[in-house]
């Protein structure tokens, strides 16, 4: 090997296009911008404009729903939580909820509330205040003699009064039968 002999690989190095220098560039005069007018100059803006034609983003069907303001639940399964009063991180005999969990260290933020999975088992007796449970969770908890409870959402009276009404539009055009509300 000779140091004269020391070459990159076949292209390992790219030099970069030098537009609107001349003619013999083959990038010369509109330097490929096109013709002349609005695209020609700097700060266009088009997004999406196909000349008239309705734009794919507008042809395209909608998809999904995005909620308005998501709630993110800390969520913890009975396994967990059996085994963090096992290693006496969270004590059995007091009232169990998202603040005493961040403050033993299972959990690591509080977030918008917490969840009860029903995955494993649980045989210490625990009172838990969570915002929702499954119904394994729940009959996990209540087979080990202890209590679930459920934080209520608050709902609005202009809110059932919406959703009554709204059930009975659908009642009378026939496509879902009223369901009373619980008031």
């Amino acid at each position: 090997m000779r140091l004269n002999g020391i070459k990159d690989n076949a292209g390992a190095r790219k030099f970069r296009v030098r537009i609107g220098r001349g003619i013999g560039s083959g990038v010369g005069k509109q330097g490929g911008r096109g013709g002349k007018g609005q695209t020609a100059r700097s700060g266009v803006a088009i997004g999406g404009f196909e000349g008239g034609q309705m734009p794919l983003h507008r042809r395209l069907p909608k998809r999904g729903f995005n909620k308005w303001r998501p709630q993110s639940f800390n969520e913890i399964n009975v396994g967990a939580l059996q085994q963090a009063i096992e290693d006496k991180r969270v004590d059995a005999s007091k009232p169990i909820d998202v603040a005493s969990l961040v403050e033993a260290g299972v959990l690591r933020r509080a977030k918008d509330g917490l969840r009860l999975l029903g995955n494993g088992e649980i045989s210490s007796k625990i009172s838990v205040t969570v915002n929702h449970a499954t119904a394994n969770a729940k009959a996990a908890v209540e087979k080990a003699g202890g209590t679930i409870n459920v934080i209520a959402i608050k709902i609005l009276a202009a809110d059932v009064a919406k959703r009554e009404k709204s059930a009975a539009k659908k009642a009378a055009s026939g496509k879902t039968p009223v369901k009373k509300s619980a008031d």
